[in-house]
């Protein structure tokens, strides 16, 4: 099934793992508990409020991790910070980047001649050939099993048609909370895998008890998708307050958001009023209980370091 190498080789780690870049959750702590227990750590760049936070953050992290450090970039029109965070990042030398919602050019530009590997978020074949032909080095197949924004397909379909079409390797990114989900995803034909949801309740993670908690007591059939948050539809858990408020946009909303000469602007500010609310509820006790997780939440019994985590999705027998 495998027409490239693992990314054990391509990063030089032992397990085939790179933990998730998730907004608000990840922190450098959870990072560098992941490089040294093995598998590949990646933040987004925006959960560093200014340049000067993602500098000391990337050089703390490299000067304590055992591995090979990620920087999440979204690479769209609703992220300003885009060119300078790119900048900082070629700059100090991380390892590799993960692009997001949109064209990845000018990362994969900046990062060739630097060895920078670039993987990018894929949720279909056709952008898959797009970032391919821009000189990616890995793909990362979002399938219909991930949290936060998902694809449609599920990894028995997109990843082997991936696999099939494109030259180079790819990475399976969604429903990963076990080493039987893990291995299944490298027989379907993956290089390594990309997991998230399982971290949040972890003991390095800085969100709030309550959310932790959360993920210990809701499972995967507690996993609702979202358009009220972001615009773009967003894996949630449906707490009493999700209820309250409902999953999809109002008459206004959609409204607004099809609008051609308002468009640009109801996005990004539906955008950003749903990011603040998300980070209210990540850090702080409130009733507004907007929390973002994956289906694989059901595999958390309890909250642990982040290196027990680890332990347990590649060795468990």
């Amino acid at each position: 099934m495998h027409n490239s190498p693992l990314l054990t080789e391509i990063l030089d780690i032992k397990y085939p793992v790179i933990m998730a870049p998730m907004f608000l959750v990840s922190n450098t702590k959870m990072i560098i508990e992941a490089c040294n227990a093995g598998i590949a750590g990646a933040i987004p760049a925006l959960n560093f409020r200014t340049d000067e936070a993602l500098r000391e953050g990337i050089k703390e992290m490299q000067a304590n991790c055992n591995g090979p450090i990620g920087i999440n970039l979204i690479v769209n029109k609703s992220n300003p910070k885009m060119s300078q965070q790119l900048k900082t990042c070629v700059e100090l030398g991380v390892d590799f980047f993960l692009t997001s919602l949109g064209s990845p050019k000018e990362v994969i530009e900046a990062s060739q001649p630097k060895g920078i590997k670039v993987f990018c978020d894929v949720t279909d074949l056709k952008f898959a050939q797009k970032v391919e032909a821009l000189g990616a080095d890995a793909v990362i197949a979002v399938n219909n099993r991930a949290g936060g924004h998902k694809g449609n397909l599920p990894p028995e379909e997109l990843i082997p048609l991936i696999v099939k079409h494109c030259n180079i390797p790819v990475i399976s990114a969604g429903g990963v909370g076990t080493k039987k989900e893990l291995d299944k995803m490298l027989d379907l034909g993956a290089c390594g895998v990309s997991v998230g949801s399982i971290f949040i309740a972890s003991e390095e993670s800085s969100v709030s008890q309550a959310y932790k908690e959360a993920c210990v007591k809701y499972n995967d059939k507690d996993i609702v998708m979202s358009t009220k948050i972001s615009g773009t539809p967003c894996t949630v858990i449906n707490t009493p307050y999700v209820q309250k408020i409902g999953t999809k946009q109002n008459w206004l909303e959609r409204f607004l958001s099809k609008n051609k000469k308002l468009k640009k602007w109801i996005k990004m500010f539906t955008f950003l009023k749903g990011m603040k609310s998300v980070e209210k509820a990540a850090f702080s006790a409130t009733y507004k209980t907007v929390w973002v997780a994956g289906e694989t939440i059901k595999y958390t019994k309890a909250i642990k370091p982040v290196k027990e985590i680890i332990k347990e999705l590649v060795n468990e027998s």
